[in-house]
């Protein structure tokens, strides 16, 4: 039986390049093989495909309120968003609004579960990445004559001045104008990310008062915009209108297949190349499609990557891919059928009866 969800695992190609910063390039310790990998959070992911999906549907993203209490010194109380499917990218990730008493519209905490799920981007191997760390220098030190240096004593601060600078230098061969940067980490590797869609809840948001994930005013505003009564597994529930449906699939596919983190790449750019997708009705299909196997009898552990045509799943390959995967072939309009698929299957799902076409 055809189940209501959609899963999609994608390989990628990262070089030399930083795509989640945290003292440095994200990063945790592998047991097994003794290594560190680098990861990027499924947080950052998911945020990187509506981004996608709002660029091509030309739209902004959902006005956040940030609230703060004091004068002198500022204290966060709380963030809150305006908890509205009506906007695209509420609807696609969901909300949590819980204020406190001295915040405006305080009231019940409400919570909607994004219908998206998705993975930290991690080493499809721990093996098949890098992370190592990279020494960089802020130079100016070929124009010394349109630059300043400003030099103070230790004690008592007093600014040198250019004489006591150059007799403070005399015998060295340190640069005053170039500053060397360290602790920059860099990654290099193949990486994967897996992406779940729940197909009951993608258009669906319930009405259920005793837990919810509306407010009353809100119901009311949604069906006046035409949002359609309805129920599914979860129960009563409101669901977005076929206009709203048909303008966000399409786009959320293109998101699905082409988003890419720019975010802390500034000086370390990386196309970040999708080499393979494989697309499954079934989880355990898409993790045997793209994985990898560990090489027997090396002097030390090492693994290579595998893509697996004989697994209950779709399968689309890059030409890039044949670079890093032996026995591919992989074709220049592969990312075109991954989308056209995707697409295909969200619309064979009947949003309003629950039930596949």
């Amino acid at each position: 039986m055809k189940q209501p969800f959609l899963y999609i695992r994608g390989l990628k190609h990262s070089d030399h390049t930083v795509f989640a910063v945290e003292a440095g390039q994200k990063n945790y310790w592998d047991n097994q093989f003794g290594c560190r990998v680098a990861y990027s959070g499924g947080q950052q992911v998911k945020r990187q495909i509506v981004e996608s999906v709002l660029s091509f549907l030309d739209e902004d993203p959902t006005a956040i309120t940030f609230y703060f209490e004091g004068k002198d010194k500022l204290k966060e109380i709380e963030v809150t968003s305006p908890a509205n499917p009506s906007f695209t990218d509420q609807l696609l990730t969901g909300w949590m609004v819980a204020v406190s008493k001295q915040t405006e519209g305080a009231g019940r905490t409400i919570k909607r579960r994004s219908p998206l799920s998705v993975s930290a981007m991690r080493p499809l191997h721990p093996l098949l990445s890098n992370i190592y760390e990279e020494k960089i220098s802020f130079d100016r030190s070929d124009r010394p004559d349109i630059h300043k240096v400003v030099v103070y004593e230790k004690k008592g601060g007093r600014q040198l001045t250019d004489e006591e600078i150059t007799e403070a230098l005399h015998g060295s061969d340190r640069s005053l104008l170039r500053k060397w940067i360290q602790g920059n980490y860099r990654t290099t590797g193949l990486f994967v990310c897996d992406i779940a869609i729940d197909l009951r809840t993608l258009f669906a948001v319930s009405t259920n008062q005793n837990e919810p994930e509306l407010h009353s005013d809100t119901i009311q505003i949604l069906k006046d915009n035409g949002w359609l009564e309805g129920e599914n597994t979860f129960g009563k529930c409101l669901i977005a209108p076929k206009e709203v449906r048909d303008k966000i699939i399409p786009v959320l596919a293109k998101g699905i297949v082409n988003w890419r983190i720019t975010t802390n790449q500034s000086r370390t750019f990386s196309l970040m190349e999708t080499l393979a997708m494989a697309v499954s009705n079934n989880a355990n299909q898409i993790a045997g499609a793209i994985r990898a196997k560990l090489i027997p009898d090396t002097e030390k552990p090492k693994a290579k990557p595998i893509i697996d045509d004989t697994v209950d799943a779709e399968i689309f390959i890059t030409l890039p891919c044949e670079a890093y995967v032996e026995e591919v072939g992989g074709t220049a309009n592969a990312l075109e059928d991954a989308e056209k698929h995707i697409l295909d299957f969200l619309n064979s799902y009947d949003y309003e009866k629950q039930q596949f076409i």
